[in-house]
């Protein structure tokens, strides 16, 4: 990405950052410092180690150049009018260190309960039809590694760094995607930020339209003043079969996610109750719903924007499998956004390319007939 010559006043850490990319883009089985050096052609891993830790580049300013250059190119890619929605949502990696930026025995997602290791808050840019890809990351970390001196000295934290909830490291993302003039239909998010208060406000203040997750114990103001829990209000309102729609909230994983929605208004004119039900078990999923007086509200639009939430998680399990964005070997604070700033210049690459040969061909997948299809071997096949 020759875009981000400009972030480098030094050409040595300019063409190492292009090897860089270029490396986690290989078919490298693993990718540290060692496998990364080896692939480029080094004999040690000085150059890399160096490029991550101590060479001198503008990390913030990476990001922002990537966020841009993924953003432009998926709107060229899109049919004018689909859905751009930013998914805020955290990926955790698994870590054995205790001196590591961000280290804690926490929940992991990855590890499937409580375990050693790192979150860190990401924002998709998801452009319907057209493609995704991360365009904003804030690693979180925990208050007593920012309070101990120590601690905070040896993994590199920033001296004015304080703490910050991940609902509050998602504003921050947002602030920087609206200062590049990141355009945004809706915010979508999953219980963590849909039980922020502060991110609620701060995007109603700015009259940014959000579908974020809430538990069923959240707490409505309905007609009339009556407070109801999102599960109580399902009872009381949405009894009759009648009152249910059913509808795609797009391809996941195994297809077509097919779900039953209805939504429920609530005491004011910009707020709403968006609820899914498994059309097998039954289980009920919440979204609370915020759209500004003056623009578009269906329960159509409502549920493409709560369906385009799922993507991130493909942004996830490509940039680890494929890309190694849980494969680092630093501790330093600024060594691990700056992996993670290369990482996501390379799945950008990849994306908005993919975003710009699917505009340019014909050929079209044909839908799964059943969950457990495979795909075809070769798409040409497919006519």
């Amino acid at each position: 990405m020759t875009a981000l010559a400009p972030m480098f006043t030094r050409i040595e850490p300019r063409l190492q950052a292009a090897k860089y990319i270029r490396a986690v883009m290989s078919e490298l089985p693993r990718r540290n410092g060692w496998t990364i050096a080896e692939w480029i052609g080094d004999r040690r891993p000085d150059a890399t180690q160096r490029l991550l830790n101590r060479a001198r580049w503008d990390t913030a300013g990476a990001m922002s150049t990537i966020r841009r250059f993924a953003v432009t190119r998926l709107d060229a890619a899109a049919r004018p009018g689909s859905l751009t929605v930013g998914v805020l949502d955290e990926s955790g990696q698994e870590k054995k260190g205790v001196v590591l930026a961000g280290v804690k025995r926490q929940h992991m997602g990855c590890a499937g309960g409580i375990d050693n290791g790192i979150n860190t808050v990401y924002l998709a840019y998801v452009r319907a039809g057209a493609g995704h890809a991360l365009i904003g990351a804030r690693q979180w970390i925990p208050a007593k590694q920012i309070s101990d001196p120590v601690t905070a000295i040896s993994t590199g934290l920033p001296l004015d760094l304080t703490f910050a909830t991940k609902g509050e490291l998602a504003i921050d993302l947002l602030c920087e995607a609206y200062a590049d003039d990141v355009r945004l239909d809706f915010v979508t998010g999953d219980e963590v930020y849909g039980a922020c208060t502060k991110l609620r406000a701060f995007l109603e203040e700015r009259g940014q339209a959000y579908v974020l997750r809430i538990r069923a114990t959240f707490t409505l103001t309905l007609g009339g003043g009556s407070c109801l829990t999102c599960t109580q209000a399902v009872a009381k309102y949405l009894k009759q079969k009648r009152k249910w729609v059913i509808r795609s909230a797009g391809d996941g994983s195994k297809g077509e996610r097919t779900y039953a929605w209805a939504w429920i208004a609530t005491a004011g004119t910009t707020h709403y109750l968006l609820v899914r039900k498994h059309r097998t078990t039954g289980e009920l999923a919440f979204c609370y719903c915020f759209v500004p007086e003056g623009q578009p509200v269906t329960l159509p639009r409502l549920i493409a924007a709560a369906g385009l939430r799922w993507p991130v998680e493909e942004s996830f399990e490509a940039g680890k499998s494929l890309f190694g964005l849980d494969e680092f070997q630093v501790r330093l604070y600024e060594a691990l956004l700056r992996h993670l700033v290369l990482v996501m210049a390379a799945l950008a690459v990849c994306v908005t390319s993919a975003a710009a040969a699917r505009h340019r061909s014909d050929t079209q997948v044909m839908k799964p007939s059943h969950p457990d299809e495979q795909p075809p071997e070769d798409p040409g096949l497919v006519r």
